[in-house]
Order: C-alpha cells, then sequence, then structure tokens
C-alpha cells in the first residue's frame, strides 16, 4: 500500500498538516510506503498583500488551536503568486539523497515560522545549506534544471488529474487497486481509517489466496 501527499513548500495548510504525515510515517511504518510530490500553486491561490495572508493565517491559527501564529514575512506581493523557489529546492534535494522530509520542512519553517523570503532562490538555497550541508552552488544548479522542472510539472499535472485543488491532499492506493483520495483534510482520524480499512482488504485477498490460490483459469 501507497500513500502519496501532494504539497507546496510554503502552504500555511501543508505546514499544518505536517504533524500528521509524520504520525502516519510512525504508525504504519513497514507496512506503508509513504511519498511526497509537489503539487505547485496557482497564481490565484496565494494571498495578494500581507493584511490577506494573516487573515488566513489567523483563521487556519484559530481552526488548528495554534499558540502561535504564521509569520507572513515571507510574501512579496510584486512577485504576483510567484512563489516556487523553495518547492524547486526542496525537489532538487531528492538528486542529492534528501527524499525524506528535512529538507523541505526547513523549508517551509523558514517562510511560515519565520518570514524568510525563499521565495527567492538565493534565500532558498541559503536555508537548505544551512538545514542539510549540501553544496549551494551544485544545489542551485540542479533546482534551476530542466530536469527538476520537468519533474514538478509532472507531479502537479497529476495533482490535479485527481480533480482536486486543495493543499494538502493525500492519494491512497493499494496493490488490489482501492484507491482513496483526501484532498484538504488535516486531521489524522480519517486518514488513519482509511489505510486501515485498506490494509484489512489487502490482509483477506492475502488470506483467501493462501486458502485458495490464484482464481481458476477458465
Amino acid at each position: 500500500m501507497k500513500v502519496t501527499y501532494y504539497l507546496e513548500v510554503i502552504s500555511s495548510w501543508c505546514y499544518w498538516v505536517e504533524p500528521t504525515w509524520a504520525e502516519l510515517k510512525r504508525r504504519y511504518d513497514g507496512r506503508v510506503d509513504f511519498e511526497w510530490k509537489i503539487a505547485l500553486m496557482r497564481k490565484e491561490d496565494y494571498p495578494v498583500s500581507r493584511e490577506q495572508c494573516d487573515w488566513f493565517y489567523r483563521r487556519s491559527g484559530m481552526m488548528m488551536k495554534s499558540p502561535f501564529m504564521l509569520n507572513s514575512g515571507w510574501l512579496e506581493p510584486w512577485r504576483e503568486g510567484r512563489f516556487p523557489a523553495a518547492s524547486y529546492v526542496a525537489e532538487a534535494g531528492k538528486d542529492f539523497g534528501i527524499s525524506g522530509d528535512e529538507l523541505r520542512l526547513a523549508l517551509a519553517h523558514a517562510a511560515d515560522r519565520d518570514g524568510v523570503k525563499v521565495a527567492s532562490m538565493d534565500a532558498a538555497i541559503k536555508v537548505a545549506v544551512k538545514a542539510t550541508k549540501l553544496d549551494g552552488k551544485k544545489l542551485r544548479a540542479r533546482a534551476e534544471s530542466a530536469e527538476v522542472a520537468a519533474r514538478i510539472q509532472a507531479s502537479t499535472a497529476e495533482f490535479f488529474a485527481h480533480q482536486i485543488n486543495q493543499r494538502p491532499a493525500f492519494v491512497l492506493t493499494s496493490e488490489i487497486g482501492d484507491k482513496a483520495v483526501f484532498s484538504g483534510v488535516v486531521k489524522v482520524e480519517p486518514l488513519a481509517a482509511t489505510i486501515d480499512a485498506m490494509l484489512a482488504d489487502l490482509a483477506g485477498y492475502a488470506a483467501h489466496k493462501a486458502h485458495f490460490g490464484g482464481p481458476p483459469k477458465s
């Protein structure tokens, strides 16, 4: 069974869902494969001012009962909704063996908690180097490469192909063809309940095969 998490690195709701992602990985370690992919936000998905961004942050912070408010300092309205640098750097990290969460979490924290303007490639690389000790020039070259851009375009297209538009999004699939899609869900309970149900179905299929083998050929 596999869980694919679609995210935008500096998305506030992706920031809020990270404890759920970590808990799912802990709870189902060794039984479920976990992978994250970039799903870039559209221009219209971003706030147009810090005032508007703060309004959204107050709303999500209240919903999450957070003891702190996120920091809108990363937002530069003059970019007009073009903020992909952090996601490109996180994706590039995979080419240096960093396929876990540490790099993208460092970038997300820098933006959403510290207000670092990681929409700038310079700032994003600086955060990444501090978090990973990677060579900044090599990481930047990879982040700006056509290969990384193609991967991000493909994973973003995958996201929209599921006919969803809210991040975080989770796509749960199993080898018997089951599939569940969650878009905008941040609580662990519905995700865990669905994973449990899908694992139970897999176990049932395995038990049946052990008793009866494969299906008759005719």
